[in-house]
């Protein structure tokens, strides 16, 4: 058989909400959370069995980057209360995974959130220019949301995509994209004498050479740096060094190989840690990220892109629905290891905070959609900056009031004023402190 023809057939509608968000990453998370909270009906869905996206089933070790939300600072602070040891009550930027994928469940459940995990959107419901909903399977099968807001919050925008939103793939020049990873943490770290490379510009001395010098040298290409983190728990570090460069993370058959190569350098990566970092000597894989790390793919044409002269400049726009956002061109190498020559870390000297505009959630031409996270209208050196996670929180915390304000006033989303999403998060802040 060379070809099969679906037979045509009615779905089970299982759900008609005010928003449905798609994903929960940080963005999908926050957008589910403000919309619920600001008196929505909602609904987050994700393909997986945890909320939290790279944040939590990713292993990612920290937030990097920052952002003036209050829902990012209640996060960090709930966390703060869930912590253990000598990290209790205490904030940090450190991430423990697994106290907070039940942090995101309680928070969404105590805003009234619905949420329906184990479930993949597979194609998107349209009615000339409008999102009236999306498609989903899962284990109860086939079946369909009506929904009269949709947030992508997918992180490849996979919505916006099959709705027709038009997209550029990777950076403006070639599409190419920054390289995969899948995120490890090592156990049996002397933490009190452990080195600890928190970028791919810091380097360390040892007597047999310098540690990212010596990463070139020993591990397999594509991988070839040092990046590690501390972690609230102890003798246990979180690590950034598995790398694989020419991945479309839209393609299946990509994601897999980007899997499979990252997965075969881990061990690898343990024996050059054991016989080149200090503090290393006895440490072993004690778990991995549970899906590969995609950093760009689709960057989609919103009714204004930011651009990167928006964040060198550190503008604000009248109309800005996230402010003091703050990071730096984070690019890596898309041809190898380390930093790409494009970017910036160390050098980057930007110290004022930036804002991004309503209209960069506002997808072209299509309508009751929101972009979320990092797919938002922007170019790929803007990408770079605004992907970081408290960004991304921050951008989904404006479209969950977004959305929640459309329903509430039963008008469309670009009729959404973005001075009244300003004055619900500037009341959040003030209720915050």
């Amino acid at each position: 058989m060379k070809k099969y023809i679906e037979k045509e057939r009615e779905l089970k509608n299982c759900a008609t909400v005010d928003v449905l968000v798609v994903g929960s990453g940080p963005s999908g998370f926050a957008a589910a959370y403000a919309a619920a909270k600001n008196g929505a009906d909602t609904m987050i869905i994700e393909q997986n069995g945890d909320i939290g996206g790279i944040s939590t089933s990713g292993l990612m070790s920290h937030w990097t980057g920052s952002v003036n939300s209050a829902l990012y600072s209640k996060l960090l602070k709930r966390s703060a209360e869930k912590n253990e040891g000598e990290w209790k009550n205490k904030i940090t930027n450190l991430i423990d995974p697994e106290k907070l994928k039940t942090l995101y469940l309680e928070m969404l459940m105590e805003a009234g959130c619905k949420i329906k995990l184990y479930t993949f959107a597979s194609d998107v419901i349209m009615e000339d220019n409008k999102v009236k909903g999306v498609i989903i399977e899962s284990k109860s099968g086939r079946e369909t949301i009506f929904a009269n807001t949709v947030i992508d919050a997918s992180g490849d925008g996979d919505i916006a995509a099959k709705a027709g939103v038009s997209y550029q793939l990777g950076r403006e020049t070639d599409g190419k994209m920054q390289p995969a990873t899948i995120m490890f943490k090592i156990a049996g770290v002397d933490t009190e004498n452990a080195v600890y490379l928190g970028s791919f510009e810091s380097t360390y001395e040892t007597e047999k050479g310098e540690l990212q010098a010596l990463a070139k040298q020993h591990l397999p290409f594509p991988a070839g740096h040092v990046l590690l983190y501390h972690s609230t728990l102890p003798g246990i570090v979180t690590c950034n060094m598995t790398n694989c460069t020419e991945v479309d993370g839209t393609n299946a058959d990509d994601l897999t190989k980007a899997t499979i190569t990252c997965r075969k350098q881990m061990d690898k990566i343990i024996a050059f840690l054991r016989e080149f970092v200090p503090g290393y000597e006895n440490c072993f894989a004690i778990s991995s990220a549970s899906f590969i790390g995609i950093r760009e793919t689709r960057h989609f044409k919103g009714k204004y892109t930011l651009t990167e002269n928006d964040i060198l400049n550190a503008k604000v726009f009248d109309h800005w629905i996230v402010r003091d956002a703050f990071f730096n061109f984070d690019v890596h190498n898309i041809s190898g290891a380390g930093l790409d020559e494009t970017g910036c870390q160390k050098d980057f000297h930007v110290k004022k905070g930036y804002t991004i505009p309503y209209e960069c959630l506002l997808p072209q031409e299509k309508e009751n959609l929101l972009l979320c996270g990092r797919n938002i209208s922007g170019t790929h050196m803007a990408h770079s900056n605004f992907r970081a996670m408290p960004i991304c929180l921050g951008i989904g915390e404006a479209a969950g009031i977004a959305a929640a304000l459309a329903a509430k006033q039963h008008i469309s989303l670009c009729d959404v004023k973005a001075e009244e999403i300003q004055k619900i998060l500037l009341e959040e802040c003030q209720t915050n402190e």
